[in-house]
């Protein structure tokens, strides 16, 4: 058999199947192998280049696959998809894999280590918590709808809802009152565990030089600084401001053809919570644009707020941030202001 230079790996729970070739792209590995039959496969094959597509513990394989001496690339699925021949099945998806990985213009997802996934799991906990609590005001604003007692939408209106629960005036039955105490109970819980998240947050941006520079931007305060410290790749990944942008989804959607250019909406690819927290910090700029300098009259910001629409401004202005965000990372410094830069 002739000696594999690029390996696939199609990734699963418990069957894995792989794929190698040599110089010239010819097959000369095809197998399956169990979860426990993985490690001690690669430990035994010549070092050589493994690629797996980045997906569910594809971080974990990669660092395990890597100390085996072994050269392991995380590609994007959207990037294997077109390889992928005919039918979908695990082979033909391990071969997709290893075609893609020898391809010049295919770009690679950085390694992370158990540190990187431990310090970006703070956010993911997070947010799912937030989601749960959305949930449980909805639901507790749903039932007290069912006896006429309507409340505005909103976070800021929990008070309200809970009061109406306690107000023994607000004609809700017995049974239904001992029921929603559950969810208000549910909600007093989850907001405390945020709370303490959101301190472990503000600690970790004290003590992260990265995030502390970060924070000098706009809109940009410990969540948001925290969050692209651990989740956003090393600057040096993109060649420029603009491919950063483009990774987080900030940029128009093209559908060109034949010389015509046709943009639409925002891509939505990359990691989409560093681009809604880089939305809603650009959102809390325009709200307070009073007290920044960088959307006073006669601005770039303020010429886009009289002539487009609000939310494509908050886009637009996320866009900027992250451009100024990869600068940062990227050449060290802190942000100043165009006209203290003046």
């Amino acid at each position: 058999m002739s000696e594999s230079i690029t390996v696939g790996v199609d990734l699963a729970k418990n069957v894995f199947q792989v794929h190698g070739a040599d110089g010239a792209g010819r097959a000369v590995l095809r197998k399956k192998l169990r979860r426990t039959q993985v490690l001690k496969f690669f430990s035994q094959l010549p070092p050589c280049v493994v690629a797996m597509e980045a997906c569910g513990g594809a971080h974990y394989w990669a660092r395990e696959i890597g100390k085996s001496g072994h050269a392991v690339r995380l590609i994007p699925p959207a990037y294997v998809k077109p390889f992928v021949k005919r039918q979908k099945n695990d082979a033909a998806d391990a071969e997709a894999i290893c075609e893609a990985a020898v391809r010049p213009t295919v770009r690679f997802v950085p390694v992370k280590s158990e540190e990187t996934q431990g310090a970006a799991m703070v956010f993911r906990v997070r947010e799912l918590l937030i989601r749960q609590r959305t949930q449980a005001i909805n639901a507790l604003r749903g039932h007290l709808t069912e006896f006429g007692q309507v409340v505005p939408q909103g976070a800021a209106n929990t008070s309200k809802l809970i009061a109406v629960v306690e107000d023994p005036d607000s004609g809700i039955p017995a049974d239904a009152i001992a029921t929603l105490k559950v969810l208000i109970m549910m909600l007093a819980n989850l907001d405390a565990e945020i709370g303490k998240l959101n301190a472990d947050i503000a600690r970790r941006a004290k003590e992260n030089n990265v995030a502390r520079r970060l924070m000098t931007v706009p809109g940009i305060g410990p969540l948001i600084a925290t969050a692209i410290a651990a989740l956003a790749p090393p600057p040096e990944t993109f060649r420029k401001a603009r491919d950063f942008a483009a990774w987080l989804g900030l940029v128009p959607r093209q559908h060109s053809t034949g010389g015509k250019q046709r943009l639409g909406a925002t891509t939505r690819m990359g990691e989409r919570s560093l681009r809604r927290l880089l939305i809603i910090g650009a959102n809390s700029v325009i709200i307070k644009r009073h007290v920044h300098a960088a959307a006073k009259p006669g601005t770039w910001l303020d010429g886009m707020l009289s002539r487009k629409p609000p939310m494509l401004v908050r886009v637009a202005l996320a866009n900027k941030m992250a451009r100024i965000v990869w600068a940062l990372m990227a050449h060290g410094g802190v942000y100043q202001s165009p006209a203290a830069a003046a």
